[in-house]
């Protein structure tokens, strides 16, 4: 059964809701599962919010929560360089969210990664709505003094009401076709380090938790990798086609979360 688990990783974009509207039965699912003494998480790629932020929207769409109950792609790679190399210098393509995420785990910020603060040492990619042609000109300066590449996600699409949009993986391919250089790790989905976070959070195993989201080559793959039992949802990107021709397998397809009841 669906709900023999101890932790539940809910992905949010495209599972839980979809634009600003909530995927119906979502806050019956979260509600039953607290109620049963279960732990939850809600997990995100998108670095444009910040956890406080999803939080806030998930409380109006009638789903209770707070930021501990929420981890995204800039708070995993906050907490990756506060571990790993704190104290660091970045530049940053990404939006104030982000930017604010790093500078509380320490990381300084350099607006000019050739003035008189450079060099830095990475160059941090994200989703960027403000992304041009200055940002990549930095981007490449930055390389060229020693700076390396990460990134937050490597989405190409983010879901919205009606569609889609461009996501992480456009800045990506700009920056590395102008620089030469590669992403030397996308910190986000389907790294599972966000899981790691999301098990440390909750107190529990990855083998005792199942995680559920909308996308196969990131929410899919990485709970296959981190070891835990996956359910793929069909409200987001994915269809019940493309599920057929994958090589892998969710454990679990559901029509939508609201079927993990059931």
């Amino acid at each position: 059964m669906l709900t023999t688990f101890r932790g539940y990783i809910l992905d949010l974009d495209g599972t839980v809701y979809r634009g600003d509207k909530l995927i119906p039965g979502a806050d019956k699912v979260v509600a039953t599962l607290r109620k049963m003494g279960k732990k939850v998480v809600f997990l995100s790629n998108k670095p444009t919010e910040t956890r406080a932020d999803y939080a806030t929207k998930l409380m109006q769409l009638g789903v209770p929560a707070d930021e501990d109950d929420v981890v995204n792609s800039s708070f995993a790679m906050a907490q990756y360089l506060a571990a790993r190399s704190p104290g660091c210098r970045a530049y940053v393509i990404g939006e104030p969210p982000l930017v604010d995420e790093l500078r509380r785990a320490g990381v300084t910020v350099v607006d000019n990664p050739t003035g008189p603060e450079a060099p830095v040492d990475y160059v941090i990619i994200a989703f960027d709505r403000t992304f041009d042609y200055a940002k990549l000109n930095n981007a490449l300066q930055a390389v060229r003094l020693g700076a390396r590449l990460l990134a937050t996600n490597a989405d190409r699409t983010c879901p919205v009401e009606g569609g889609e949009i461009p996501d992480a993986a456009a800045m990506i391919g700009a920056v590395e076709g102008a620089t030469g250089a590669k992403v030397e790790l996308v910190i986000g989905k389907p790294n599972p380090i966000m899981l790691e976070l999301a098990c440390k959070r909750m107190g529990v195993c990855p083998h005792e938790c199942l995680i559920v989201g909308d996308r196969l080559e990131t929410d899919m793959l990485m709970g296959k990798r981190a070891g835990m039992m996956t359910a793929l949802v069909l409200t987001g990107v994915t269809s019940g086609d493309q599920v057929e021709a994958l090589s892998f397998r969710p454990d679990y397809v559901l029509d939508s979360i609201g079927d993990l009841l059931r």
